[in-house]
């Protein structure tokens, strides 16, 4: 490809689909409008738009009678160009360039593979993408609601969703500015333009609610700066193309560099990964971590264990522990942040619980730690009398946290789905450590029937090397720590698995 061909290429393609709505089991969406804008990746400014009408193959996908919200009917189309007949315009537009758009990945980029296939041509390919659905909610937060491109117009007030799709890519642009000029400016003032100061005024009171307290996760008003305009003709520096993934079957690679533990808010390569679709858990609605790990508490930091106190080495059985005497503490934390931390007596909150049942297994999460590690993660059935202890805990540190200030919104630390589904459960974290070799931060050992322990080495760092120890049905003795967290509009307890043992079978 020649010089000018290349850098037209790198031009973005911010495009949108109106599609049919399946009415059955095995039904397909159809295209019934394609639109897109081409925007210049250092001004973004707009370029160049298209946008038509599709014709279905079948148009009593299409109510006769009604008239769509988007107001495309049956009679709108019927003398729309097919998809075959637009295939080469829609392949010239995206082949070979940036794709953007909001929840492109998980739908409008399906639907298009899905066309093209349908005609029996390869789809285009695109050079990287921006899925701005992924990348505000990783960046933005909830603080404009549920995220939809219709919540956030309304939050800064540039209209309502029209749901045609060359207006709805517009919009789309002009949210993705809004945030990157709203996230600049919190980072270049970090102590006064905190997110819970930038709530829009017209926002309602449920999503308040939602809304980050917490400005720890800002850069300092150097780092962001440097990062935005130093070498603006690298493209991993450039501040549109650090947002991008290389291609649409990126994966993380647990080779790749740790991040830097106070990370950069322009700097969305990482996030890029993360965006892409990733198998769900067997259980997606026991999914209570969804943003990287806060930074871990240092030796330093942490409070003296008074001597005599009671426990395996500083872990209390659940028969030890007075709920009366559990309490809440804030300790500083970074940069003149300060974290919740619980205490028993005024020493560090330690369990040791024995005999829980694995639910679910091993899976890794979506989410690294803030340095950039994997994080595993798997589900036991906790007892009365060990969810009594957590629920207190929860309540204690949510209580604190909202008296701190912060409107982060809190997840239970025990997960209940309702009241005939069995045990609650709780999510356990098997954490890393990044040296010469990745190796869990967890000491795992396995207990034999006799009472035998061994303590196991492991090759490497991965859920099915877990799960072939840690499977469904198996028991652990779990030795864990409570880890109050709040990042990114979230904030809850974390289960830090210290140590486990895995009985035999």
């Amino acid at each position: 490809m020649r010089p000018m061909e290349e850098e037209a290429r790198s031009d973005i393609v911010f495009f949108d689909l109106e599609t049919t709505v399946p009415t059955r089991p095995g039904q397909k969406h159809a295209i019934l409008e394609f639109g897109a804008i081409r925007v210049c990746p250092w001004k973004l400014v707009e370029l160049e738009s298209y946008s038509t009408l599709v014709r279905p193959s079948d148009l009593s996908l299409i109510p006769s009678l009604s008239v769509r919200s988007n107001g495309i009917t049956r009679d709108a189309v019927s003398s729309a160009p097919s998809f075959g007949e637009i295939a080469d315009q829609v392949y010239g537009i995206l082949h070979g360039r940036i794709w953007a758009g909001h929840n492109i990945l998980r739908f409008d980029c399906v639907r298009i593979r899905e066309a093209f296939a349908e005609i029996g041509r390869p789809p285009p390919e695109p050079k990287g993408t921006i899925d701005s659905l992924a990348l505000l909610t990783q960046k933005f937060g909830r603080r404009a609601g549920n995220m939809k491109m219709a919540s956030l117009a309304s939050y800064f007030e540039l209209g309502q969703q029209s749901h045609r799709s060359l207006d709805d890519v517009r919009m789309n642009l002009e949210v993705v500015k809004h945030c990157a000029t709203v996230l600049f400016l919190e980072s270049s003032l970090p102590d006064l333009l905190t997110p819970n100061r930038l709530v829009s005024p017209n926002v309602n009171t449920s999503i308040l609610g939602q809304v980050l307290g917490d400005a720890s996760s800002s850069s300092s008003s150097s780092t962001a700066s440097s990062s935005f305009f130093a070498n603006r003709r690298m493209e991993e520096n450039h501040p549109v193309y650090s947002l991008m993934t290389a291609t649409t079957e990126d994966v993380v690679d647990p080779a790749a560099p740790t991040r830097k533990a106070n990370p950069d808010v322009f700097n969305m390569n990482a996030l890029g990964h993360e965006m892409q679709a990733e198998p769900d858990h067997p259980d997606t609605a026991l999914e209570v971590e969804n943003l990287m790990c806060q930074a871990p508490i240092s030796d330093a930091q942490q409070p003296p264990t008074p001597e005599g106190s009671i426990g395996s080495a500083g872990y209390l059985e659940p028969e030890e522990v007075s709920i009366s005497s559990i309490s809440a503490s804030l300790v500083p934390f970074f940069r003149g942040t300060r974290r919740i931390r619980l205490l028993h007596h005024g020493a560090v909150f330690q369990l040791c619980c024995r005999g829980l049942r694995v639910k679910y297994g091993v899976s890794k999460s979506k989410y690294p730690d803030y340095a950039g590690r994997p994080r595993f993660t798997f589900v036991v059935d906790v007892h009365p009398t060990v969810c009594q202890i957590l629920d207190a805990c929860n309540g204690i540190a949510h209580k604190l946290s909202v008296e701190s200030g912060s409107s982060s919104m809190w997840k239970p630390i025990v997960i209940r789905k309702n009241e005939f589904s069995g045990c609650p459960n709780v999510r356990l974290q098997i954490p890393t450590i990044n040296g010469d070799s990745p190796r869990y931060e967890t000491e795992i050992y396995k207990k034999e029937i006799s009472g035998a322990v061994e303590k196991l080495v492991f090759s490497q760092c991965s859920a099915d090397e877990l799960n072939s120890l840690i499977s469904p049905g198996t028991f652990v003795d779990a030795y864990f720590s409570l880890d109050p967290y709040d990042y990114q509009q979230n904030a809850g307890i974390r289960v830090m698995a210290k140590k486990l043992f895995v009985h035999s079978t």
